[in-house]
């Protein structure tokens, strides 16, 4: 199917790795323009350079979107590199584990600004565009925002939060043609993750545990498969999808437990 994406920029936040690299790898496919908003100026590039030599296209914008003007500033590099983007991939955050019996305050809230705040700036600041273009945002939440998982309260408070804007965005937006839906993966073989299921004992054990509660197939959900999500959404042929909140996990919230 081709997803009419051709020659559209794309803004990705977070794309120089896991389901980021994924989106983007998608988006230059389907012969979109995508646009890597990323701190990590070393894995993004080499991420570039190595869709330039499959005939990509691919830009990058190095910042930290947490500090002060940050999103105004990648927002307006964007349109220098590769001009008024169509859609936008608020992805990019942390699980920083900000726990209710020892964070404080101001941990909580740095949380907040790590997680959703950017969210928020990056669709202000491209929102004259993706108004002209009649184009599409996707947030990234976590099934967390679902579940629960302790000790990480400002992630959960995050990720909830990604949920309810995307409805309200949803609304906002409907009068300009633009439509905006949250993806919600679930147990994702990321580098986070990787980091994450290392600092257990025994981290094959952990991992053969959690793999042996996933409905479909016993197994991790792959990158790619968020990511065919994701670029389905921000495509023409979803037209008619906006305020939707869909999880890619395999049956992992969703299914009966006694399937597992």
């Amino acid at each position: 199917m081709d997803l009419a994406l051709a020659g559209k920029t794309v803004v990705v936040t977070g794309g120089a790795q896991g389901i980021g690299e994924a989106v983007v790898r998608a988006l230059a496919s389907e012969g979109a323009i995508p646009v890597i908003v990323d701190r990590d100026e070393g894995v993004g590039r080499l991420l570039c350079e190595a869709l330039a030599a499959e005939g990509h296209r691919c830009e990058l914008v190095v910042c930290d979107l947490v500090e002060p003007g940050a999103c105004k500033a990648a927002a307006e590099q964007t349109m220098r590199l590769a001009g008024p983007p169509y859609g936008l991939v608020n992805n990019a955050g942390l699980n920083d584990g900000v726990k209710l019996e020892s964070g404080s305050a101001d941990a909580f809230l740095l949380s907040l600004k790590r997680n959703v705040l950017h969210y928020f700036e990056m669709v202000q600041h491209l929102l004259p565009s993706l108004k002209r273009q009649q184009g599409a945002v996707v947030n990234i939440s976590s099934k967390v925002a679902l579940t629960g998982q302790g000790g990480t309260s400002g992630y959960a408070a995050s990720k909830g939060a990604i949920l309810s804007l995307t409805r309200e965005w949803a609304v906002d937006l409907l009068p300009h043609g633009v439509r905006v839906n949250a993806v919600i993966p679930a147990e994702t073989m990321t580098p986070q993750y990787r980091q994450w299921i290392q600092g257990f004992p025994n981290p094959e054990e952990k991992l053969a545990t959690i793999t042996g509660r996933i409905p479909l197939g016993k197994r991790m959900t792959e990158p790619e498969e968020v990511a065919a999500m994701v670029v389905f959404l921000l495509s023409p042929r979803a037209g008619h999808i906006t305020g939707e909140h869909l999880l890619v996990d395999g049956g992992y919230v969703h299914l009966d437990r006694s399937l597992t």
